[in-house]
């Protein structure tokens, strides 16, 4: 073999190696050298497709569906409250820590904008009682709302306002080892701008953001810019809806997802009513296991 073929060889075996260590993104790119493992999950909220489940059917249904984490809405079927006993807690923690369903958390509704310092005062007490709830049956934090701006007062306020209690709380929810996740939610607040003002004055670093998923999203300089106005306080959950539904741009934010190596749960917060929830929850694990390249 002359020099020129064996340079030849050489480079050519060079450039297989190379592209039997790539990986295809699902942007459709070649991705070089070592694999890293994608490690977000995917979990479930039982807003709307869990609300009429109980304990026992959850977790079946769940772990039919392969899908390992729920967030626990308040006031539905399964009736986990805060009215719980110490003994129904330790149930409910055992029942879940036999099964291949994590107790992600609460899905609360408490939030922070009350004009009247007595109803501030009592969600932000009624959170805290979330928390201990949460730490008693195995969950990992609680999820909160801002939750507007009110008319006549100056949104400067409000957002003041919302952040020193979410500082309040994130301390207490941390000395606990509970998250405290700010939903992108409400009249106003749900612009990320503002939620990044909230989070300038919440700056304890037990209080992170939980992306939601609204039109809102999408607004000024689209999804990429306001997905960087907060993806560094960014916490263990995100809200979907279904990954199918074309109206939200749900690949490109699985891809922003991966870009930022998130580690946390994609929880699906489902809006439709389908006959058989476990095959729509089945669909929906396989769309996601194909926007994040898991199959």
């Amino acid at each position: 073999m002359g020099k020129k073929q064996e340079e030849g060889r050489r480079i050519f075996l060079k450039n297989l190696g190379m592209l039997t260590g790539a990986m295809v993104l699902p942007t459709g790119q070649l991705a070089f050298g070592k694999a890293k493992k994608q490690k977000m999950k995917l979990g479930f909220v039982t807003y709307l497709w869990g609300k009429d489940w109980d304990q026992d059917t959850l977790i079946k249904n769940l772990t039919a569906s392969a899908i390992q984490g729920v967030e626990l809405r308040v006031e539905h079927a399964h009736k986990v409250s805060t009215t719980l006993t110490a003994e129904e807690r330790k149930t409910v923690r055992k029942k879940f820590r036999d099964s291949p369903v994590q107790i992600i958390g609460m899905g609360t509704n408490q939030q922070y904008d009350y004009p009247e310092p007595a109803k501030l005062r009592e969600s932000i007490e009624q959170t805290k009682a979330f928390f201990q709830l949460s730490h008693d049956i195995g969950g990992l934090g609680v999820k909160v709302k801002p939750n507007q701006f009110r008319a006549g007062i100056p949104h400067e306020k409000t957002i003041e306002q919302i952040g020193l209690a979410l500082n309040e709380l994130a301390k207490f929810g941390a000395d606990m080892g509970q998250k405290l996740r700010l939903e992108v939610h409400g009249n106003e607040t749900q612009e990320l701008p503002n939620i990044k003002a909230i989070m300038d004055v919440a700056n304890h670093p037990n209080a992170t953001v939980c992306w939601n998923c609204n039109p809102q999203d999408l607004t000024g300089n689209g999804l990429e810019a306001n997905f960087n106005l907060v993806k560094d306080r960014f916490g263990d959950i995100c809200h979907v809806r279904e990954l199918d539904d074309t109206s939200y741009p749900y690949q490109d934010l699985m891809n922003l997802f991966l870009k930022n190596n998130y580690e946390g749960w994609i929880l699906l917060e489902c809006r439709t009513d389908p006959a058989d929830k476990v095959k729509a929850l089945i669909s929906q694990r396989e769309i996601f296991e194909k926007m994040t390249g898991k199959r």
